[in-house]
């Protein structure tokens, strides 16, 4: 692992970081056991790859936990994963400021139970001062959520004349999103071995270099997150421009 760390460039690292963390079910079906043991062990790979983020000087990392399309899966399962947030949240929000980490969350925050939305509010509101790493946590989200209520609010702004149709650029599209306050990830990386973005910051990912991985999450650690980086570093970011034009920059 240390081999790996080496090899990083430190000036050339992403700024955001977003990772969908798949695979927890299937690994815990792999053992013999019911998907929230799968969850349940993938607490400790958040809490690994936060601190490797934080370690490098990583400035954001937003981990999609769980989308709106979750709500569908078996009740004793959406029961269970509240039920593990909340407890994670307590048991995690001293060492968050300990570390300067503050937690952010966008998505549906109303479909969340009552305990767990005041558990989050006391957790943002004790990590609000904190200056290092921003750990956004994306709970009942997904793209599609974000930009119907993005374009509805621009909606009412427009019908109640605070803004004018023809003063509507990305700039104004940005600024109605749940993540206006972060910049655009640099990097998403997906684990278990599925190739696609499954509704996860579908604006945001625009140019954002996609990196796979066969690894279920709940073993995904520090190496693997290193060799993400290694990946991402050879890789000749363009944004449409052609090699060139972007090595004439340089």
């Amino acid at each position: 692992m240390q081999d790996l760390l080496q090899q990083i460039d430190k000036s050339r690292l992403p700024q955001h970081i977003a990772i969908i963390m798949d695979g927890n079910g299937r690994w815990a079906k792999e053992q013999g056991q019911d998907r929230l043991f799968g969850h349940f062990h993938g607490v400790d790979s958040v809490r690994d790859i936060v601190e490797g983020c934080a370690e490098l000087g990583i400035g954001y990392l937003t981990l999609y936990a769980f989308s709106t399309e979750n709500w569908d899966r078996p009740q004793y399962e959406v029961v269970g994963l509240m039920e593990l947030l909340v407890k994670t949240i307590r048991a995690e929000v001293e060492s968050l400021c300990k570390n300067n980490i503050r937690l952010h969350v966008i998505g549906d925050l109303a479909m969340l139970p009552e305990y767990a939305r005041r558990e989050l509010a006391e957790a943002l509101e004790i990590t609000s001062r904190n200056t290092g790493l921003n750990l956004i946590m994306a709970l009942s989200y997904s793209g599609r959520w974000e930009l119907l209520n993005a374009v509805k609010n621009i909606a009412y702004e427009v019908k109640k004349g605070r803004l004018d149709v023809a003063d509507i650029d990305q700039q104004t599209l940005q600024r109605y999103l749940c993540t206006s306050e972060f910049p655009d990830p640099e990097l998403m990386i997906r684990t278990s071995g599925e190739y696609r973005i499954s509704n996860f910051l579908l604006y945001q990912l625009a140019y954002a270099e996609l990196y796979f991985t066969s690894v279920r999450w709940p073993e995904f650690r520090k190496a693997n997150l290193y060799e993400a980086l290694l990946d991402f570093q050879g890789r000749e970011r363009r944004f449409g421009k052609t090699g060139e034009q972007v090595a004439a920059v340089k």
